[in-house]
């Protein structure tokens, strides 16, 4: 029996250890990017992470020994399920490196694994850049 989702849900869960995160606006900024791509009927689930299980995902997983910002899984394509983990130790070091704060950090993190969601991917150069001009766009969206 398949899952009845009925609107777009996002829900945050927190294992990082670290407080005092956008939970609000990563929501907001997920069901932008998938309204403005006409999804309305998708589960995502963010669950914010350290660099010690983002690592173990991403090598379970992806094969990758070393650990990342965030990895996005399909769970399910009917209805459209998702889970996204964030680890916060890197978007603190990203935001530092960066300049940025730590929110406008998970929230581009948050807009690009949505992106991911509807379909981009950032494997090229190209597609590396087109993916940073839509997370730059839902930012701004956010931000006004």
């Amino acid at each position: 029996m398949k899952n009845n989702v009925i609107g777009n849900k996002v829900y945050i869960f927190n294992e990082s250890g670290k407080f005092r995160l956008p939970h609000k606006k990563v929501k907001n900024i997920i069901n932008l990017v998938l309204k403005d791509n006409k999804i309305d009927n998708a589960s995502v689930n963010v669950i914010y992470c350290n660099d010690l299980q983002i690592h173990k995902i991403n090598k379970d997983f992806l094969n990758h020994d070393y650990p990342t910002d965030i990895i996005t899984f399909p769970i399910d394509d009917d209805p459209l399920i998702y889970e996204m983990y964030i680890s916060i130790d890197t978007a603190i070091n990203n935001a530092e490196y960066y300049n940025v704060s730590l929110s406008d950090e998970i929230l581009r993190l948050a807009a690009h694994g949505s992106l991911h969601i509807i379909g981009y991917n950032d494997i090229s150069d190209a597609e590396r850049a087109i993916m940073q001009s839509k997370e730059d766009y839902y930012l701004h969206q956010i931000m006004v």
